[in-house]
């Protein structure tokens, strides 16, 4: 039932699946030391034709995450939105399964959704001449299985929905998701994002597109460099990521532990171009965030960048950053950490924005990794360097997700008390 008056919103578990495992803290503390999970990854369906730089959570073991009997009727992408969504829940200190919760949703992304599985049915036809593919393979592929596989398993009886917005899609899911519990129809959503990108169907066409990065196998961890002079684009990763936004009163009535306050969302579409973005745009999706968490840009203390290390996406977002913070842009610190953990397309914002939130709750801001000189249309802001900062103090952060399409997606995150 439907509440008067917008709700604050409270960040009360976080979780993820990631190629340094499912430890938030372990996984942050790698982040804020500028570790790279970049490998050369050589495709096991086509070994001597594709290999790239990629990330690969090679340690993800589906049955023990999410056990044998869900992980044996799951895509991989489901597979690591499950586990990321049930490491958030059990964070914040939820029952298992949840009885009479028909006001608690599942919000969810994914770009490609479950791509293994359709191209699994593609090779069983026509190259391996089997008569017909699993029965299972509509279940498994469809962009909405994680989010219903996940509100089966927790027993969510509120609403249900699945974002496809290319690598804006879990970012969008989480802003909904903010929504949806501000406005009172809800009062709990698990939100966040999957992706498996790793099939060799999408690795080619991506390839293709002549926006991957390349590297021998000496300097592959550090081929994703955003924001750096000569940058050479960016690099695929998998993963999960999730948490659980929730009616302030109600996370505090029931003694919940709270990281921050997600207090801000804007979404704008570019209307210019397919694939090229635009800075209009993305000022547009900055700039109605803000104000509806009601921040200055002075007191917006980091920003995670899209920055995805390719030449034409980064300097605009640097101006778009440029003309959103005006004045106060050479002091606002910005990092990607797409350079750590990768692309992660659908997941990328999820994955983002759950470190954006551990950033905050922490007061530590992570680096773009393997960055030593600002390319000249990337100046005008704080890169962040080397190392990540410990010794910092903010109120306010920001996660940037833009996306194919022109779809832009901002949440502003707020610390808490």
């Amino acid at each position: 039932m439907s509440r008067s008056g917008p709700r604050r919103v409270a960040v009360t578990g976080v979780g993820l699946v990631s190629p340094f495992g499912g430890d938030t803290d372990d996984f942050f503390a790698r982040i804020m030391r500028g570790e790279s999970a970049v490998t050369l990854y050589r495709h096991p369906a086509s070994p001597t034709e594709l290999v790239q730089p990629a990330v690969h959570c090679a340690s993800f073991r589906p049955e023990q995450a999410i056990g044998r009997a869900l992980s044996s009727v799951t895509d991989r992408y489901s597979q690591l939105g499950l586990a990321a969504a049930f490491s958030a829940w059990s964070d914040a200190g939820l029952p298992r399964k949840e009885a009479g919760s028909d006001d608690y949703g599942v919000s969810w992304g994914t770009g490609a959704g479950g791509a293994l599985t359709y191209e699994r049915g593609y090779t069983d036809f026509f190259e391996l001449g089997k008569r017909r593919v699993s029965p299972l393979t509509v279940a498994m592929a469809m962009n909405n299985a994680a989010a219903s596989n996940l509100a089966i398993a927790l027993g969510l009886g509120g609403a249900c929905l699945t974002y496809s917005v290319a690598c804006a899609s879990s970012a969008v899911s989480i802003g909904e998701a903010y929504r949806r519990v501000r406005s009172g129809n809800d009062k709990l959503v698990i939100a966040g994002g999957s992706e498996a990108p790793l099939a060799l169907s999408i690795m080619l066409a991506w390839d293709a597109m002549r926006v991957v990065a390349h590297a021998d196998e000496e300097n592959a961890f550090q081929a994703c460099r955003p924001f750096q002079e000569g940058r050479r684009g960016l690099v695929l990763g998998e993963g999960g990521a999730a948490m659980v936004l929730e009616d302030w009163d109600h996370a505090r009535a029931r003694g919940a532990r709270i990281y921050c306050e997600l207090a801000g969302y804007g979404q704008s579409c570019d209307r210019r171009h397919l694939v090229r973005p635009d800075a209009g745009g993305q000022v547009r999706a900055i700039e109605a965030a803000m104000q509806e968490a009601g921040l200055s840009p002075a007191e917006v203390g980091y920003v995670n960048a899209h920055g995805t290390a390719t030449q034409e996406g980064d300097p605009i977002e640097i101006s778009a950053l440029k003309t959103a913070f005006s004045d106060a842009a050479p002091r606002l610190r910005v990092s990607s950490t797409k350079s750590m953990h990768g692309h992660m397309l659908g997941a990328a914002g999820a994955m983002e924005a759950v470190i954006t939130v551990l950033a905050l709750a922490k007061q530590q801001i992570p680096p773009t990794a393997h960055l030593q000189q600002v390319s000249a249309d990337c100046e005008g802001v704080c890169h962040v360097m080397g190392g990540g900062l410990s010794d910092v103090s903010f109120e306010a952060a920001i996660s940037n997700s833009f996306a194919f399409g022109g779809s832009n997606a901002v949440l502003v995150f707020r610390r808490t008390d």
